[in-house]
């Protein structure tokens, strides 16, 4: 059986597509979310949940937090005498969810659809791949946790040519995402996050206005109450009460004192203007990459246990001028839409069959030398695929020799965003023999080809001696079979045609240059100026535009009665 899962932050969740709907599953305890914790016992035993959280504020040192954090990085968190990483933290937690769903379900549960944040960069979600592998569950497919919100909020059966973002505010990361809608598809237009911002940001605001307030501490009393977390306690308990009053009192007794500091809302949302101007930087990058203005989206959906804090809400309506949509519980709806995605998997007869499309939250490349003015300026980033790209996908781009009698030009792919190419994720090393020849006479095309199950096929070809080398980069977490591996690199292959030499696109070009031969005067200026736009079309490489530039030239040819017909 398959399963959703929301791997979160500070909490974690599975639901299941059962009986037409959705159904979410309880833990031992009868709870539904499960606290993303884990701790050591007095007897050494591994507790999990809600009974590691409890053991915090004693046994900080048996217990680990906010480790989905660290996925994909080699932190380490010291449990005792006992050392584990975020992928060995985060495979107890998706046990013991495995293990409470079974249970639930009275059958064995083999797979899941699991979410991530949207802005998770591919270290990230090979970590979750390999954390579900641990805890014996097939991760079918990883879904971004604001794509998973849309399918809850069944986005997909609205009307066509829809659009509507998703504002992803978590315990520890926050994510936007632009989704589209249109015959039977569910496109993410573009996807921007912050991993490091969430609700314990706000939490630790408060803690701070507390720390202010009591001005006469000292360092060490500080140190000590954060230590007993006695002040995050009280901070977290007042950014509740806030939620639904205009005051809240945090109140402390720590070493035989009573500390007490009233907050009011105004105060608090003050302090917190950097972190919402934090939040405001993704939603406009998010926008401008899917080239769509604030006023063309119809929904805009809040989920994420942060988004009940009013200046949250209130900063969503500033921004967009309408109230946001709220109907699902916001820690629930993730993981109801990650059943969703499970369920259209198994091709459930009761869902109308949808196609999901992905975008790449990071850019694809390589790391380039540059002349400027007759001087080498050394390790630049060139980005073949740029972020929010939807995938599968392949691009390609020429790049040539620049010294002379070179006699190899050697890759080095990266992934990210920064400029200076070395600051950016390193995903692998390729190298092709060149001719030796004077600089820039030898030019070769790299094609990048990236398809959902974390397969980067990377292919260059010296284009006048006709020398090929290529590499696929394979996710370490990746546990595809060789058979399966080789499905995907099929796939892939096809990608790797220029959309200029697809068949329908071949015989649009071609059909244009005829007409252009069968006529004069004003037809064939606009015959030129048609073809001219299809092809700009067609160098973007986009899918998308390709679609619509095609649409519309085969419109206008039939409307010239050309007797045109496909």
């Amino acid at each position: 059986m398959r399963i959703g899962i929301d791997l979160g932050t500070t909490n974690s969740l599975a639901s299941v597509f059962i009986d037409n709907r959705t159904e979410l599953i309880p833990n031992a305890l009868g709870h539904l979310l499960t606290p993303s914790a884990v701790g050591i016992a007095d007897d050494g035993s591994v507790l999990v949940g809600l009974a590691a959280r409890e053991r915090l504020d004693l046994h900080q040192d048996l217990t680990a937090t906010a480790f989905k954090r660290w996925m994909g990085t080699p932190r380490v968190m010291s449990l005792g005498n006992r050392r584990f990483d975020a992928v060995e933290l985060s495979a107890m937690v998706l046990r013991s969810l495995k293990a409470d769903a079974e249970l639930f379900l009275g059958a064995p549960v083999e797979s899941a659809v699991i979410t991530v944040p949207a802005f998770f960069n591919q270290m990230q979600r090979e970590a979750t791949v390999r954390a579900a592998a641990l805890a014996g569950l097939g991760a079918d497919r990883l879904i971004n946790e604001p794509t998973a919100a849309g399918l809850a909020y069944g986005l997909q059966e609205r009307k066509d040519h829809t659009n509507f973002l998703v504002f992803d505010l978590g315990g520890g990361t926050f994510d936007v995402s632009v989704l589209g809608y249109f015959e039977g598809v569910v496109e993410v237009r573009a996807s921007a996050g912050d991993t490091r911002l969430g609700g314990e940001d706000f939490v630790a605001v408060l803690q701070q206005m507390f720390f202010d307030a009591c001005g006469d501490l000292s360092a060490e009393q500080r140190e000590a109450m954060q230590r007993a977390r006695v002040t995050w306690h009280a901070a977290e308990q007042a950014k509740r009460d806030l939620t639904e009053r205009d005051e809240a009192r945090m109140r402390v007794i720590h070493s035989g004192c009573e500390y007490a500091v009233t907050v009011s809302r105004e105060a608090f949302e003050t302090a917190c203007q950097p972190l919402l101007a934090r939040l405001r930087r993704p939603i406009e990058r998010a926008l401008a990459d899917a080239r769509i203005a604030p006023g063309e989206l119809d929904e805009i959906v809040l989920v994420g246990g942060a988004t009940r804090m009013p200046m949250i809400r209130h900063l969503v309506t500033r921004l967009f001028q309408r109230l946001p949509l709220r109907a699902i519980n916001p820690d629930e709806a993730i993981a109801r839409g990650a059943a969703i995605q499970a369920a259209l998997m198994e091709r459930n007869a009761s869902l109308e069959e949808i196609v999901l499309t992905d975008v790449m939250p990071y850019s694809l490349g390589i790391v380039i030398s540059e002349r400027v003015g007759g001087r080498e300026i050394p390790d630049r980033f060139s980005p073949i695929i740029e972020r929010n790209s939807p995938v599968p996908v392949s691009r390609v781009a020429s790049y040539c020799t620049i010294r002379d009698s070179q006699t190899a030009i050697s890759l080095d792919i990266r992934q990210g965003e920064s400029p200076v190419g070395s600051e950016n994720l390193a995903l692998g090393e390729l190298e092709i023999a060149v001719p030796p020849k004077p600089a820039g006479g030898v030019t070769v095309d790299v094609r990048f080809s990236y398809d959902a199950s974390g397969l980067l096929a990377v292919d260059v070809e010296e284009k006048a001696g006709g020398r090929k080398a290529n590499k696929v980069i394979r996710q370490s977490g990746n546990s595809l079979s060789d058979e399966r591996m080789a499905e995907v690199l099929a796939r892939l292959d096809a990608l790797k045609v220029h959309p200029r030499d697809e068949q329908e696109n071949a015989y649009l070009v071609a059909k244009v240059k005829r007409l252009y031969e069968d006529h004069l005067g004003e037809v064939r200026q606009a015959l030129m100026q048609w073809l001219a736009e299809f092809e700009v079309a067609l160098d973007t490489q986009e899918p998308r535009t390709i679609a619509l530039a095609r649409t519309t030239l085969r419109g206008r040819l039939e409307a010239m009665g050309s007797g045109f017909v496909l």
